[in-house]
């Protein structure tokens, strides 16, 4: 924005405020205003007591509208849509790919001239659009849904064949991932006082413990155990572990393409343990999932499940061995039953 430029809205802005006995529309200039002027949105809020989403509303009403934008609209007089006019709102809503809560209100105040008090009002209308608030996910662009659905039947068709042998326990079948749990993790979406910030106590947010974790596909147990880090001697560590859980049984390992999934070290490994033998009878046999879609194991469900219980607790954290103590008692030698864990066979 061009110097002069601003400094004429921040004037306006200025102005406004001087002549105008309204609080709330005073707040609202003056969000606007401090933003103009380089204060971070931080501590807009603090000073200002409102939320970051707040002071991000009114800038972009400001930027459209002017001051007039700020200014308190139906005084005494309700506010309302009709059904017809709450339909072309959801209609507008499902042909958009992003959603922005003070977008959807200047889209109703341009359109239909009203202006709702509450916010529940619009959180109402995203929710009949089948819109929510959630977390994104990554995903990795090079995956391959073709891929992961050949792969799934590949799984299937090996737990299908395999049947007799996993239900008499001569064959256990794995899912493994390994975790990099930092201390940093803590912190996320927890429910606390709307007016309280939620800190979490933490010396070194990057400290980080690295776990090895694998779901006994037959019963569902979950193992695990830590390691300095993923590499091939840890893999082969966490194997030899597996092996002493299940000593009657043959191994069968499904995991992802990690290099220390697939080194040489770990390949002169599996055939000193299987010894020559035909693979239907070798003590380990590994299965690759598909590339590039994490999705595809259940683990990954589980470490998640794992630092969302964490959260709750995490004011009981005041160190990362308590951390790590909390991760393990949650996970470890724990039977997981939600819905991904069935997603095979």
């Amino acid at each position: 924005m061009d110097s002069q430029v601003l400094e004429l809205k921040k004037q306006e802005l200025e102005d406004f405020i001087q002549g105008n006995p309204d609080a709330r529309e005073v707040k609202r200039a003056l969000a606007v205003k401090w933003s103009l002027s380089g204060i971070p949105y931080r501590q807009i809020r603090k000073l200002l007591s409102v939320s970051l989403g707040f002071i991000s509303k009114w800038n972009k009403i400001f930027a459209i509208r002017g001051v007039n934008g700020l200014k308190i609209a139906y005084k005494g007089k309700p506010s309302y849509l009709s059904q017809s006019d709450k339909e072309e709102i959801i209609l507008w809503l499902s042909h958009k790919e992003m959603w922005d809560l003070a977008e959807l209100a200047i889209h109703i105040e341009s359109k239909y001239d009203v202006i709702y008090q509450s916010q529940e009002s619009y959180y109402s209308l995203l929710k009949s659009a089948k819109i929510s608030w959630k977390k994104s996910q990554k995903k990795n662009p090079q995956g391959s849904s073709r891929l992961v659905s050949e792969k799934k039947t590949e799984i299937n068709q090996y737990l299908e064949t395999w049947k007799s042998d996993r239900e008499k326990g001569k064959l256990c079948v794995f899912m493994l991932d390994e975790c990099h749990l930092l201390w940093g993790d803590l912190c996320g979406y927890i429910w606390g006082k709307s007016n309280k910030r939620i800190e979490v106590e933490m010396t070194n947010q990057k400290q980080r413990q690295t776990y090895y974790g694998a779901l006994d596909y037959g019963n569902k147990e979950f193992l695990v155990q830590p390691y300095k880090k993923g590499d091939s001697s840890n893999t082969i560590s966490f194997l030899k572990f597996l092996i002493k859980q299940r000593p009657k049984s043959r191994l069968t390992i499904i995991w992802d393409g990690a290099s220390y999934h697939k080194s040489q070290e770990l390949r002169d490994y599996l055939d000193l343990v299987n010894k020559g033998k035909s693979p239907e009878e070798r003590k380990i046999n590994c299965i690759l999932f598909a590339p590039n879609a994490p999705e595809q194991n259940p683990v990954e469900d589980i470490w998640l499940q794992g630092k969302n219980l964490m959260r709750k607790f995490a004011y009981r954290c005041k160190s990362f061995a308590i951390v790590k103590r909390l991760f393990m008692f949650f996970l470890n030698r724990q039977i997981f039953g939600f819905p991904k864990n069935y997603m095979y066979g």
